[in-house]
């Protein structure tokens, strides 16, 4: 329950590491937390989502990347089989981290967002060519709230490289959320085939203290 303290451990970690190894800022590339457990009937706290947003924090640190895992988790299992999908995610972020290659290693990471009446518009980098979902299904995954700070399930609709996010029992929404949870059902993607990571736009508190 204490995921906020991974915020200054895992950055620590590869500090710590760069500066007993001597070498420099190496490379470090690492794997968000997939999902795992039983998915949430309502939007919720969590404490793996929060540990799933302290591990993006640590892309602030130079020469690092994430591979987002977010889809090929296993309800049932905490170490997902389909080491594939997630090998191949590192494989692409290698090749532009450490080899110089310009290619798309990432999915969607926010960016921004921006009130637009009851909507709230948001932004992505790694979304250049624009947002996708991986199914003919609605975008799923996001949830807002207001100044109540009581959060709904939404409705999305992707606008080229953004989303539109709202819900009509949110008049003035204020936060908005996606994948937020242990085991979220979520579906958004950039055209490289690769899911967009969790996030909020929020800082208020949740299950970490």
């Amino acid at each position: 329950p204490e995921a906020v303290f991974y915020r200054k451990l895992f950055p620590a970690m590869i500090r710590g590491w760069r500066e007993a190894w001597g070498e420099g800022n190496f490379p470090f590339l690492f794997v968000q937390l997939a999902a795992y457990g039983p998915p949430a009937a309502a939007p919720c706290e969590s404490d793996w989502a929060e540990l799933r947003e302290a591990q993006s924090m640590a892309l602030k640190v130079p020469n690092t990347a994430m591979a987002v895992a977010i889809d090929v988790g296993d309800a049932a299992n905490i170490h997902p089989p389909n080491k594939a999908a997630v090998g191949h995610r590192l494989a692409l972020a290698a090749q532009a981290v450490a080899y110089g290659k310009k290619t798309v290693y990432s999915g969607p990471i926010y960016e921004s967002m921006k009130k637009e009446g009851n909507k709230i518009r948001l932004r992505f980098r790694f979304a250049e060519d624009g947002l996708v979902t991986k199914d003919p299904a609605p975008v799923k995954g996001f949830a807002v709230a207001g100044k109540d700070r009581k959060f709904v399930w939404a409705d999305a609709r992707i606008e080229g490289s953004g989303v539109v996010v709202w819900s009509d029992k949110v008049a003035a929404p204020v936060g908005v959320r996606y994948g937020w949870a242990q085991n979220p059902e979520c579906n958004l993607y950039n055209k490289a085939g690769l899911p967009a990571s969790p996030f909020r736009t929020d800082s208020w508190p949740g299950v970490s203290k």
